[in-house]
């Protein structure tokens, strides 16, 4: 469901801009999204320059996602796995140091991504080949009135229904 504070603009099909003019509007967007039933099984892919929110949307999402205690960013793990209080399997990736292919393979990242449970992937470029297409890209743009300008772009017939979702 769209918040009134939360712009919506209208753009070619598959895709929305939104304005997040404070933390309070990403909380809002976050809860949204969790409140999608396709998110239980959704890759998103999270786009952005350093500082451009990714890792602060993510907490917001968790935290919607019924996540308690510290949530840590998976830079140097790659990968934090969490459980929802429903038994949401939720794999929370940052490729931002992801150098080597042979990683993939050796981590099981194949096995995460085949399996059920959603996918949040930083710095996905970083790992591209690797990963199915994303059923939802988030790209976060800091703009200089420290507002940021969040493009979403539906993939996947999956990302289609959470975009209608939000839209709704």
């Amino acid at each position: 469901m769209a918040d009134d504070h939360l712009p919506i603009v209208e753009t070619p099909k598959g895709t929305r801009t939104l304005r997040w003019c404070s933390e309070a509007d990403t909380d809002a967007f976050a809860k949204s999204l969790a409140a999608a039933p396709a998110l239980r099984n959704a890759f998103i892919a999270l786009h952005g320059d350093l500082g451009a929110g990714k890792t602060t949307f993510v907490r917001h999402l968790l935290r919607a996602l019924g996540i308690e205690g510290r949530i840590k960013s998976p830079t140097y793990a790659v990968v934090e796995p969490h459980e929802a209080p429903d038994g949401l399997a939720i794999f929370h990736f940052d490729f931002y140091r992801f150098a080597d292919p042979r990683e993939w393979d050796d981590a099981g990242f194949r096995d995460i991504f085949a399996g059920p449970g959603l996918k949040l992937a930083e710095w996905p470029e970083n790992a591209a080949g690797r990963t199915p297409p994303a059923d939802l890209a988030i790209k976060i743009e800091a703009m200089i009135d420290d507002t940021r300008s969040v493009t979403l772009l539906a993939n996947t017939p999956r990302g289609s229904d959470l975009l209608a979702r939000i839209a709704a």
